[in-house]
């Protein structure tokens, strides 16, 4: 084998991952915007609360399904195939580490936040939907997809409406 060929094979492999590893990603990154939101509730205003609990309940929701998909056994012929990782992938690993947003959190920066989570989960399985095998999961990715773009756009009206109706 050729060093070239080598190279170009590292390449290959370093640009992926394997479903595995990208569904425990997704799970994590799932179970810490739950635990974020579930701790944040109590510190929020009342204006927001719901909306916190909402998302909290949201991401519990989704960490179920990727923890029951790490687990399903008919998955597990695919679990080591290597997807390609999407351009978004490090702003979603990135959302891993949450911000310290103090005692008294103000709902501007807590919505900021929010958007920004919902836009990197919104990016990521948005490409993933067009990588993943089997059809199965493509179509949870695209489900997923459209239910966080569905998230960020009610945060951004949510947004509007407290930040540039004077209500921060």
């Amino acid at each position: 084998m050729s060093r070239e060929g080598h190279s170009s094979s590292y390449q290959r492999l370093a640009g992926t991952r394997s479903l595995q590893e990208i569904l425990e990603i997704a799970t994590e990154f799932e179970r810490t915007a739950r635990d974020f939101y579930t701790a944040l509730a109590p510190r929020v205003s009342k204006r927001i609360r719901w909306l916190v609990e909402e998302l909290a309940d949201e991401e519990q929701a989704h960490f179920d399904l990727f923890d029951g998909l790490i687990k399903r056994m008919d998955l597990a012929e695919h679990i080591a195939d290597r997807i390609a990782t999407p351009a978004s992938d490090h702003r979603f690993s990135d959302a891993i580490h949450l911000p310290d947003l103090g005692e008294n959190p103000d709902d501007q920066a807590v919505l900021q936040y929010a958007m920004g989570r919902e836009h990197a989960a919104m990016d990521q399985y948005g490409a993933l939907a067009e990588s993943v095998e089997p059809e199965e999961l493509r179509a949870l990715f695209r489900f997923l997809a459209n239910e966080e773009t569905e998230h960020k756009r009610e945060l951004e009206a949510r947004y509007y409406e407290i930040v540039h109706s004077g209500g921060v």
